[in-house]
Parts: structure tokens; sequence; C-alpha cells
């Protein structure tokens, strides 16, 4: 087995250095945009009369990023060819995302924002796998070059983890003539609605509390009447765009959903498996820029005389965790080639629990990296002059909203159990056998 990343794709982590140096930190740079940065980051970039929501400035500032980016042609490029992009592979986006983010914090990539000059929008593969014909040709163009920015209304204020017992519905109700559906609910952490033309509205259509069949995924424009931003939620880490969301008797055209009615769900999951691998990917990388500033201050630090690095009290947790870091990364990118080699709609059902497992661990990883970095860097390190706090903060969250670590160790057992994935038969097979001896 060879270990050894393609050169094609070192050669694109030295290009994108290349591009960072010489177009983005100069942006970085220019007119004190680093105060959205350095110690004054979360102040800088949160409107706080107008509900913490990010400033405009910031927004703004990203998006003139994600343009250079896009014109040199990295932003798109885990995007299918047929779709503009360059068809980035799973493996090539875990590295890639894992490289920018143990750079630190940087107009190059922002997790909070879930900014990179290489995007991360998964809802284009999901797009690309589950939209029929008729809906590519109404919303492809939309979707493609901008017009169309989504939120993704799955977690409600009662059901979050267990998506299959959502309270919103969606029932046949024509309207001047025409057939259509009235949705009613609410959703939570609608991420990005302030600026959103459409948002994912899962709906139940049929079935029952629990199913995974009877969901449907509707695309409704931000502005149909009955859509409400009811607040955004003040966060650990500000600035916050995550609302809670009401639909009352919103009424949509027939054919407004993504997919095959009832059969929604398989959009979520494909969302959260790619996002999953690459979220993990980055937290890694973020973890690994914790470990490395911790090294680097322990052999400048030098309390009674000596550096700090001389002590094994600081040594031997930075042993672990850096020891940590190299297992993880082998099973990450192993888990992003197995992905690149099967169909997309198979990673549910044969190695969806080591999806889970990336993800949890390494949101796990990232929290004991940056908390062991402040403890490394004394009080420096517990001020927000070293990016520490912000990372801890920031990846916090993502041991709840990428689905929480207890859910997907949940995956992990149903799967290690045969409960689900490859080896229920085998399992079902052993008890009938038993059964019936």
């Amino acid at each position: 087995m060879d270990f050894d990343l393609p050169q094609d794709l070192l050669d694109y982590l030295d290009e994108l250095d290349r591009f960072i140096e010489a177009e983005i930190r100069p942006l970085e740079q220019q007119d004190d945009n680093i105060r959205f940065f350095d110690h004054r980051r979360e102040h800088a970039r949160t409107d706080w009369d107008n509900q913490g929501l990010p400033r405009k400035e910031w927004e703004e500032l990203l998006a003139v990023a994600r343009r250079k980016a896009d014109a040199a042609g990295h932003y798109r490029y885990a995007w299918p060819p047929e779709m503009g992009g360059k068809g980035g592979s799973q493996l090539s986006m875990a590295v890639i995302r894992e490289h920018l983010a143990a750079k630190g914090l940087g107009l190059h990539n922002d997790l909070q924002n879930e900014h990179s000059i290489v995007g991360n929008n998964p809802f284009v593969l999901m797009f690309k796998e589950f939209a029929t014909n008729a809906q590519y040709e109404r919303d492809a163009d939309k979707l493609l070059n901008g017009g169309m920015r989504t939120g993704f209304g799955l977690t409600e204020p009662n059901h979050g983890s267990d998506a299959t017992f959502m309270e919103t519905t969606a029932v046949r109700q024509d309207k001047d003539g025409r057939p259509g559906w009235l949705i009613r609910g609410e959703k939570m952490w609608t991420t990005g609605m302030h600026v959103a033309t459409h948002v994912m509205v899962f709906a139940r259509t049929s079935g029952k509390d629990g199913d995974a069949a009877g969901i449907t995924c509707f695309i409704v424009p931000a502005d149909t009447p009955g859509v409400k931003v009811e607040e955004y939620l003040w966060t650990f880490n500000m600035p916050t765009d995550h609302p809670r969301v009401s639909f009352t008797d919103v009424w949509v055209p027939e054919d407004s959903y993504w997919g095959q009615i009832d059969r929604g769900l398989g959009l979520g999951q494909s969302f959260v498996h790619q996002n999953r691998i690459r979220q993990a990917a980055s937290s890694l990388g973020a973890a690994v820029y914790c470990i490395e500033e911790s090294v680097k201050y322990a052999r400048e630090r030098k309390p009674f005389g000596k550096a700090l690095a001389e002590n094994q009290a600081i040594q031997w947790p930075l042993v672990e965790l850096s020891t940590q870091a190299e297992m993880l990364r082998l099973l990450i990118r192993k888990t992003a080639w197995q992905m690149d080699r099967m169909e997309h709609k198979e990673i549910e059902r044969t190695i969806s629990d080591k999806v889970s497992m990336c993800n949890y661990w390494a949101n796990r990883l990232v929290c004991e990296a940056a908390d062991r970095a402040m403890q490394v860097h004394g009080g420096i390190g517990y001020s927000r002059h070293k990016p520490f706090e912000h990372i801890y903060r920031h990846h916090r969250r993502y041991r709840i909203t990428e689905g929480s670590e207890e859910i997907q160790m949940r995956k992990v057992a149903a799967y290690l159990f045969g409960y689900a994935g490859p080896k229920r038969r085998a399992f079902e097979a052993a008890q009938a056998a038993t059964a019936s001896a």
C-alpha cells in the first residue's frame, strides 16, 4: 500500500501557497483588515446592534477573497467538471483542508464561516446526485452561478439528531387552480438565512414518526409569505447567522423540491457525509496548528533559565496529541479514499461509521489541542492575542452540530454490532440459525 500523496496534489498545495502569498495575504493586511483576525476579531466581525449578525464589511471581505480564488481557478476545485469544477476528490479535499487549517487563522481559510479559497459546498454534489433532469434544468444555473444561496432547514426546536421525528409537515393543496404544497413548522440553526435566497425545508409528507421514508426536501424561496426568521441565536463564538425560522402556511408549487417525494432524507445524508469528512480534516489541521505553535513556544520560552520544552510535563501531553493526530490523519485519508471508490449513495450503507469515527474524534482532538495550547502558552494563551480561544470556541460547536459525538458513536456501534451496515446480514443470519437449531 502506497501512502505517498500524488505529485499533482503536492504541486497543487504549492500552487495554493503561492496564491495565498501573492493575492490573499496583501488583501488581509490592507485597510486594517487584519482586525478580523487579531485580538479584535469577535468585535470586528459582529454587528452587536443588529441581532449579532456578521458585519457587512466582514462578509464583503470574504466575498472579495472568494472572487479572487474563483478567478484563479481554486474556489470550485471540488465541483464536478460538468458543473464548472475540477472534480477534486474527497481525498484531495481532505488533504487540502488540513493543509489550509494548519496555517492558522487567516483570510485564506476561516472555518467559522466555512469560508475558504477552496470552497466546501456539499450542496453541489448533493444536487448533482439527487436532482432530476427537470430540477437540474430549472435550478442548476442559479445554484452554480451564485444566484441561489440556500439555507439548510433540517433541525427543529424539538428535534435535532432525531430527524425522522420532525414535526414540520407538507400537505398537498391547490391554490388558484395550481397544484402545490402547504408547509407548516419550525426549523432551528438554519445558517445563513440573512443572505439566503432559498431554504431547503425537510418536511414530512407521509408516514409516521420514526420512519426514514416519507420526508421530502422542499426548495422554498426565502421571501415566500409565511417564512419568518423569529430570532438569531447568539452563540459561544460570535457573530451568529443561525436563526430559528417559522413556516406558517407557506405555499409552494408542486415541483418545488429536490430529489423525490418521500425520499428527501437521502439528500440530508449526502450533505452530512461530505461535510463530516471535510470538516474532520479541517479540525485535524487546526489541531496540528495548536500542537505546532505550542512546540515552538515551548522551545522559545525559558522560565527558570531553561526552555519549557525540557519539562516532561510539557512534552508528554503534546506527544499524546501529536500521536493522535498522526493516527487520525491516516483514518481520514483512508476513509476519503474509500469514498472516492464507491457510488455516492453507497457511502451510507458501507462506511458511514468510518466517516463518523473521523469526525467525532477530530472534533474532540482539536478542542483538546486548543486547550493544551492555552495551557502551554500560559496567560498569553488565554488572551485573545493568541487564536487558541477562538479555535476552541468555534470547534466546540462541531461536537454538537455535525451530528453530536454521541450520535456518531451510536452510528459506529450500530455498524460494529451489526444493527446496521455490512455486518447486519451476517448477524441476522447467525441469529436465525441459532433460533432454528
